[in-house]
């Protein structure tokens, strides 16, 4: 069924069916594949069904190059994010211009066809400084951006085979046909959108349930479930969280749907992408909040966007969009009157209360109540069971520095006092051993390096992740590579970074196998600290110095700060 998209037409949906569906997968067992990484894989999803009409595929270069300055397609049609399919160099070098590729996913399942019509190598820094308004590579779009796309873009236009298999709430996940036909078959003429990578608290429905009366609308929660903000409280909480949410709206008003976004952070231009895609799904009202789709604090503690910029910049579209912009009020708990109230309504000498998403995460991991105005009690059992206090959780300790500033024998020392508190296994992946019994086929080179990195950063996730402690000590020379890790560990649980930042004189004074003089005399190449570079962390856990203190003081340091973090 062709239902009215966003944009004035139909809304595509690049599914093909009966012999043309035959024909695709046949051609698709002799196409070249490329097997698609999780935001990739997001990103043909929400393409295929329609939810990013009116494209067809992955952007052209011109294309691409007109939305980062525009915020517009070639056409004039609004369009604020650079949809692209980024391959390594080496694919796209055997890649040609009118050429069918194949896109699978993970498993090699065939999910689309893609007919190559350009390929370009992107300037990055200028793609983030276009999209996020900073090159800060605290701000994880822009480490995206800038360290880990692969360096090279196709352009072209898509047939889809197979749609994406979910296991997970599959009565949340229709497409914007399905979910614009459920609208229909419910009469629900006027519907808004609440877009969340948050759980909801006791002021969210209350701002919802205001908005839903002024606007005499229901209400869908349209959660993005894809690739959100390292750290974030993972999907399957929310979803359970919001879930008992529901029973706090009027009976048969509000329901629960899922968006398999992969956010970029972007602020302001993510928040007017974001209200294109609910038009596309059929929705009448989106509410933007404040920072909509932005990744908090920098490195300085500011935000990266002003609080209202992103309802300032979807507004400015209202014009061209068919989909009302409601602008979030924010709510703060006034103690005297027992009521929420909008800030313009706060009364002389009323503050008013508000704990904001990161100050509920630590109340959370310190094992601290959570005041009842706040939450609901059943939404903080919830998330009690998925984010125990930090002294119950698993985490790893990564200890960084150069060969000689005594990283194996500290984390050995730290590993036997933790073992000796108890409550927790604790494992340790010494640079040495996990090169013997992990990574004995590797070299030395920095491909070789970071890749051995990152096998003891998958191996300290999976123990974390069981309840575990990790205990890590490579000398892991390279700062996007211990990022990388980082952003991997936080997922499932606390990552402690500790530079062992012993001078490199006392190193070599140390070195018992003469590596320092080797490399000095050019017998060996590569060496960390001689002729290939150690890049200092910038804001660790915890620095250290190993010739300053003795080994047992150093060791009660490193435990005493594990204390301080709450963590044992």
């Amino acid at each position: 069924m062709d239902t009215s998209s966003a944009h004035g037409g139909s809304l595509i949906d690049l599914y093909v069916t009966g012999d043309a569906l035959q024909e695709a997968k046949k051609r698709a067992e002799h196409n070249r594949s490329w097997d698609l990484n999780d935001k990739q894989l997001l990103d043909l999803e929400l393409l295929l069904n329609g939810a990013f009409s009116p494209l067809t595929g992955f952007l052209n270069q011109e294309n691409y190059q007109s939305v980062l300055q525009t915020m517009r397609l070639q056409d004039g049609t609004l369009w604020p994010m650079p949809i692209t399919l980024d391959v390594s160099r080496e694919f796209a070098d055997a890649t040609s211009i009118g050429e069918e590729i194949t896109l699978r996913d993970a498993e090699g399942v065939v999910i689309a066809n893609l007919r190559v019509n350009d390929k370009w190598e992107p300037d990055r820094q200028k793609e983030a400084q276009q999209l996020f308004a900073t090159l800060d590579e605290s701000h994880p779009g822009v480490n995206r951006v800038l360290n880990i796309n692969h360096p090279v873009c196709l352009g072209g236009t898509l047939e889809g085979v197979t749609p994406p298999l979910h296991y997970d709430f599959s009565q949340y996940r229709k497409s914007p046909k399905q979910l614009r036909q459920h609208f229909a078959e419910r009469n629900w003429e006027r519907v808004i959108a609440f877009q969340t990578r948050n759980p909801i608290h006791k002021a969210h429905v209350i701002m919802m349930k205001r908005l839903m009366a002024r606007n005499q609308a229901n209400l869908v929660i349209h959660t993005a479930v894809g690739k959100t903000k390292p750290g974030d409280i993972d999907h399957f909480c929310r979803v359970r969280c919001y879930e008992k949410v529901l029973s706090h709206f009027p009976a048969d008003s509000a329901e629960i749907e899922i968006l398999p976004l992969a956010m970029r952070m972007a602020g302001p231009r993510e928040a007017l992408w974001q209200a294109i895609i609910r038009q596309n799904y059929g929705f009448s009202h989106f509410i933007v909040g404040r920072d909509h789709a932005g990744p908090g604090r920098n490195n300085r503690g500011g935000l990266f966007y002003g609080a209202v910029d992103a309802q300032e910049l979807v507004s400015s579209f209202q014009n061209e969009l068919n989909i009302k912009i409601l602008k979030a009020p924010f709510l703060r708990y006034v103690e005297s009157r027992g009521e929420f109230v909008e800030e313009h309504e706060l009364l002389s000498g009323e503050a008013g209360l508000y704990i904001s998403g990161a100050e509920l995460k630590q109340l959370l991991l310190k094992g601290e109540e959570v005041p009842s105005w706040f939450a609901f009690p059943e939404v903080v059992e919830e998330l009690n069971r998925t984010l125990p206090p930090r002294h119950k959780q698993g985490f790893t300790v990564f200890f960084t520095g150069l060969s000689g500033s005594g990283k194996s024998t500290l984390a050995n020392g730290v590993r036997v006092k933790l073992e000796e508190l108890g409550g927790r296994h604790v494992s340790l992946l010494d640079g040495d051993v996990v090169r013997k019994n992990l990574s004995s086929e590797l070299g030395f080179s920095k491909e070789h390096r970071d890749l051995n990195i990152q096998r003891i950063g998958y191996v300290a996730s999976e123990i974390a992740k069981n309840g575990g402690i990790a205990i890590c000590a490579p000398i892991a020379p390279y700062a996007q590579t211990r990022r990388k890790v980082r952003d991997l560990i936080e997922e499932v649980g606390a990552f402690v970074e500790i530079h062992v930042a012993t001078p490199i004189e006392v190193c070599e004074a140390r070195d018992r196998k003469g590596l320092y003089a080797m490399a000095r005399a050019g017998k060996i190449k590569g060496f960390t600290g001689i002729d290939d570079p150690y890049e200092t962390p910038e804001t660790p856990e915890m620095r250290i110095d190993t010739s300053e203190l003795s080994m047992t003081e150093a060791v009660e340091a490193v435990v005493e700060r594990l204390g301080e973090m709450g963590l044992i």
